[in-house]
């Protein structure tokens, strides 16, 4: 397949992937598959970090201390941008806007719409990212894309319930995140034909997709997941983070041989 068919074909799949699969483990409530969902997104999303997609940007880039920045200034960026609620994920049950003593009805719906607007950038940005990394490589665009759709898929399960609570139907909440979930269309389609008469843009742009990663990893998900204290759950995370990373590494094996 070309470039341009892996970057449109892996931005509809995980898009409709993601959404569906966050929409089957909310309406279904199995609290414990999304608990262990999460814990393998954080090993996907270190793994892909810390094993292609960085190494990749310090290869293509002249100036490794550049790269370094980049990303320092990523994860202060999306700090900010979460601060502002624009980048705002939920990844587990009791985050504030899911209090019971909230009514669903008080903020019309602006909590819901609010959510989706972020959802929506981030999305877009999802696209620049994954068409960034079909246009270095097409080993580290596979990569990349499943680590977006492994952490995509908890943070979709945290936008269906905002929704929900939000008085959106099941039927609503579904579509709206569906067609949200195009915006990776739109951001792929624009990175290709852009990001290939800039490609000095490459590194900087790998950068932010590892700062990206590591934001969400670190600040959004591993925080939910020391909820749960016991032992049994304890060696349950670790394991399945271990996991995720082991499935990128063996990814790189198998597709270097």
């Amino acid at each position: 397949m070309s470039v341009l068919t892996w970057i449109i074909v892996t931005s509809v799949f995980g898009g409709v992937l993601s959404v569906t699969c966050a929409a089957l483990f909310t309406f279904s409530t199995r609290a414990h598959w999304i608990s262990s969902l999460v814990s393998y997104a954080i090993g996907a999303l270190l793994g892909a970090v810390f094993l292609d997609i960085l190494p990749e940007a310090i290869a293509l880039s002249p100036n490794h201390t550049t790269v370094s920045a980049t990303v320092l200034g990523g994860i202060l960026l999306f700090f900010v941008l979460e601060k502002l609620v624009l980048w705002r994920h939920c990844h587990h049950d009791h985050c504030e806007v899911h209090e019971p003593h909230v009514d669903p009805t008080h903020d019309h719906g602006r909590s819901g719409m609010m959510i989706m607007v972020g959802d929506t950038f981030h999305n877009f940005v999802d696209g620049i990212i994954i068409a960034a990394a079909f246009l270095t490589d097409i080993h580290l665009g596979i990569v990349t894309s499943l680590a977006i759709i492994a952490h995509e898929i908890p943070q979709e399960v945290g936008d269906f319930a905002i929704l929900l609570h939000s008085g959106y139907s099941k039927i609503r909440a579904f579509q709206v995140n569906l067609i949200s979930s195009f915006a990776t269309l739109v951001g792929g389609m624009l990175g290709y034909f852009t990001l290939q008469t800039m490609q000095s843009w490459t590194p900087s742009l790998l950068a932010l997709a590892a700062a990206s990663m590591i934001y969400v990893a670190v600040a959004d998900l591993i925080p939910g997941l020391h909820k749960r204290t016991q032992l049994r759950d304890t060696i349950q995370q670790v394991v399945l983070i271990a996991l995720g990373v082991g499935t990128v590494a063996l990814m790189n094996a198998l597709i270097v041989e």
